[in-house]
């Protein structure tokens, strides 16, 4: 039963970053990140779609589904390094497998690799009923954080 306590505690300190990404970030304030799973190397989190996303067919932007991937990647890798050090993306490439709609969505990211100067993330969008939606591959330059 211990497990849920440090559950409990990674989400509360996570909830640090998303107040500072909502707060600082425009992207911070439209997609409403709420904390679901953490652990090394891996976030989940709920996020959502407004009527601002959508394109005039009435589905999500693939802009903004990226926009959304690019986030939860990037907040992997400040969360990781306890905000010492921030993503400067080089390479952003989304693959989109189907539409979504506004309306709740689930954002992953899995650190595939970091380096010393370089890391490179993958960030998932899947729609409520569990189906994959896009894929993010994100490489990006670690830029450390001015003291």
């Amino acid at each position: 039963m211990t497990f849920l306590p440090s559950l409990l505690k990674m989400g509360v300190d996570f909830e640090k970053y998303l107040d500072f990404h909502r707060s600082k970030g425009g992207t911070g304030k439209l997609f409403k990140f709420t904390f679901l799973e953490y652990r090394e190397g891996f976030l989940k989190l709920a996020a959502e779609f407004t009527a601002e996303t959508l394109n005039p067919n009435r589905t999500v932007q693939g802009g903004q589904m990226t926009s959304m991937m690019d986030d939860v990647t990037s907040l992997l890798l400040i969360y990781e390094s306890n905000g010492t050090r921030y993503p400067s993306s080089t390479n952003l490439h989304s693959m989109h497998h189907r539409p979504l709609f506004a309306g709740k969505v689930i954002a992953t990211a899995e650190i595939l690799k970091t380096g010393k100067q370089i890391a490179t993330i993958k960030g998932e969008l899947y729609n409520l009923e569990g189906k994959l939606a896009a894929t993010l591959m994100h490489t990006a330059v670690l830029i450390n954080s001015a003291p």
